[in-house]
């Protein structure tokens, strides 16, 4: 993300013959700024299983997602960086954060919830585990549709333990667009009006 550089100049006090000039340069960090705040008030919202019931936090973060998306406004966020396995930090995503709440009914917690995109092969897998060996898992196709929107159909979906699985019927379509993407986080909202903000996972996931 550019960012501006201001330069500021000073005339010192006349304690010598002649006044100086002297000049300083402050890298505006406007950009910087938006972003941090959003992750600050997203950081102890339980990946948003706390801003379910907290209208205010929903409010202030929904200002920031603005804000951020107000840089990013023009990008294209659809192209090769795009590719990625991407971790949840925080969703208003009802059904998700369901599953997430209710993960003990697997006689576990969950665990890291990702989006694994692949540009390429226009493919997205949404997934969510389930430590040490389940994950639920639904394989859409994806198709870009503009600089920032995505389309998506869902083609399959899985449960799996560590020795069985079981498919799912498919169901759903619909598009998201990243309003924000960077080299650490993306900000996206979908069809529904729902948001979604993810970090680059330090690992890749595959099937």
């Amino acid at each position: 993300m550019a960012t501006a550089t201001a330069t500021a100049c000073f005339l010192s006090p006349p304690a010598t013959r002649s006044p100086k000039f002297t000049c300083s340069s402050t890298l505006a960090t406007q950009p910087d700024s938006a972003k941090k705040r959003l992750l600050s008030l997203i950081a102890d919202q339980d990946r948003g299983l706390r801003t379910q019931r907290d209208p205010a936090a929903l409010s202030s973060i929904v200002a920031a997602i603005d804000a951020v998306a107000a840089l990013g406004r023009g990008a294209v966020t659809t192209g090769p960086s795009l590719s990625a396995t991407w971790r949840l930090l925080w969703t208003t995503e009802k059904e998700q954060l369901y599953i997430i709440e209710n993960a003990r009914w697997f006689g576990t917690a969950a665990g890291d919830v990702l989006q694994v995109i692949d540009v390429e092969k226009k493919a997205l897998n949404n997934v969510i585990t389930f430590p040490p060996d389940g994950v639920f898992f639904v394989r859409s196709g994806i198709e870009i549709a503009s600089p920032q929107r995505v389309n998506f159909r869902f083609t399959s979906a899985v449960l799996r333990g560590r020795s069985w699985e079981i498919p799912l019927p498919p169901f759903g379509q619909g598009w998201f667009e990243n309003v924000y993407l960077d080299d650490e986080i993306r900000v996206a909202k979908d069809i529904r009006g729902d948001y979604l903000i993810v970090e680059r996972a330090p690992y890749d996931w595959k099937e």
